[in-house]
């Protein structure tokens, strides 16, 4: 590895999307990097899962929504360079979901229409993905 090269982070985010086109954005708790930021629900991609396993497997421990493979839909990504690693976001669209998302790891959540998404704070790497699901709904 080369003087200053950074790990590279895969990370999947989803823009859950209600019947109403609003989209669930997920507040970074206390105690984690970037805390009190707005992103979208999602995690590190573990080894030997593919980006839509790790949002079934995601969406479901901090939201408890069930929602299944063939139900994302992949639309854009990030590609954003922080101090420590390089972070590698795909964005997949899920609007087929059972149950009612609820932050069940303590985390605030709010449906936002996509012209407010603006005001809420996210981290640098979320902020490219806004105009593009603006576009979209």
């Amino acid at each position: 590895m080369s003087e200053g090269a950074r790990k590279l982070l895969l990370v999947a985010a989803c823009a859950l999307i209600d019947t109403d086109g609003r989209i669930l954005l997920a507040q970074r708790p206390e105690g984690k990097s970037l805390a009190g930021l707005w992103e979208f629900p999602g995690g590190k991609v573990e080894p030997g899962e593919t980006p839509e396993q790790t949002l079934v497997r995601e969406l479901n421990e901090e939201l408890g929504v069930i929602t299944k493979v063939p139900c994302l839909a992949p639309l854009t990504f990030a590609s954003h360079s922080y101090d420590t690693f390089h972070l590698l976001m795909p964005l997949y669209v899920c609007r087929r979901y059972e149950g009612i998302p609820l932050g069940r790891e303590g985390q605030a959540i709010k449906w936002v229409r996509p012209q407010a998404l603006r005001d809420y704070p996210m981290p640098p790497a979320d902020e490219p993905l806004i105009p593009v699901l603006q576009d979209l709904l």
